[in-house]
């Protein structure tokens, strides 16, 4: 009976969030939260395409997807061109044949009070961060409608629900991929294409680095999170699992913070 029960449990978790035979692109899957994402949707069933900006550290990815046994590509491009976001779908469906699930990850941050930053960085961020969001999945959205069926997953941020301080681009950028997630749902929900976001909280990366050499700030925010610890790249990969899997297929236009509880103190 114990049998039985178990195996009625792993063939629901399977055929609920299993990701096998899906293809998943990630933007940024090599490192940080991208990286976290990818290995964790490679261990679910999918194979793997990474965009990255400077090739870096492909070769210990590499190694770490294809231990689950799947395939992984990578591609190189500037996603704040127009030109380049669409043609990174294109490359994606050359390697694999089809796009299931597009997680739009990469983005950049520039630290300065409002009176002293350089304008030119407000335009860099935004092409980025938002822009690029919108390029790959209006493009991506095209091949998903064919097949009938998707997943687009945003990485959003704390920032889209708050102002924040020093960061007036990122703040921005984030609150408009809070938006385009909501616009892009509320458009695609019915060719039965999903569109949701997840919203790290202060989790430990290369963008985040600045604050955390800074004792005092990083006392500061950790005092303010309820689960009292910063959080992980690993921490980001079950929730993009979810949105990326059948279990949530009912979910559209959805923003799903994962912040240790910031938002709620």
């Amino acid at each position: 009976m114990k049998l039985e029960g178990g195996m009625l449990v792993n063939n629901y978790i399977n055929e609920t969030f299993g990701l096998d035979g899906k293809v998943a692109m990630v933007t940024g899957g090599h490192t940080g939260i991208g990286r976290g994402i990818s290995n964790a949707l490679a261990k679910a069933g999918a194979d793997i395409f990474i965009v990255t900006h400077s090739g870096r550290n492909t070769e210990e990815v590499r190694a770490e997807i294809e231990g689950y046994g799947r395939r992984v590509e990578f591609y190189q491009a500037d996603l704040s061109l127009e030109e380049e976001a669409a043609k990174s779908i294109e490359k994606c469906v050359e390697a694999f044949g089809k796009i299931d699930i597009l997680v739009n990850n990469s983005g950049t941050i520039y630290r300065a009070p409002i009176l002293e930053g350089e304008n030119q960085m407000w335009q860099k961020v935004i092409d980025l961060n938002l822009s690029a969001v919108y390029y790959l999945s209006k493009e991506a959205a095209k091949h998903m409608v064919k097949q009938g069926s998707g997943k687009i997953i945003n990485i959003a941020s704390m920032l889209s629900f708050q102002g924040g301080k020093f960061v007036p681009s990122y703040t921005a950028s984030k609150h408009g991929v809070a938006g385009l997630t909501r616009a892009f749902a509320n458009e695609l929900a019915e060719q039965n294409i999903q569109i949701n976001a997840i919203a790290p909280g202060y989790i430990e990366t290369a963008n985040t680095a600045p604050i955390r050499a800074n004792e005092k700030r990083k006392a500061e925010i950790s005092s303010r999170i309820p689960a009292v610890r910063w959080g992980v790249p690993e921490d980001l990969g079950a929730a993009a699992v979810f949105l990326s899997s059948k279990a949530s297929d009912y979910m559209n236009g959805h923003i799903l913070a994962v912040d240790g509880g910031w938002l709620a103190r």
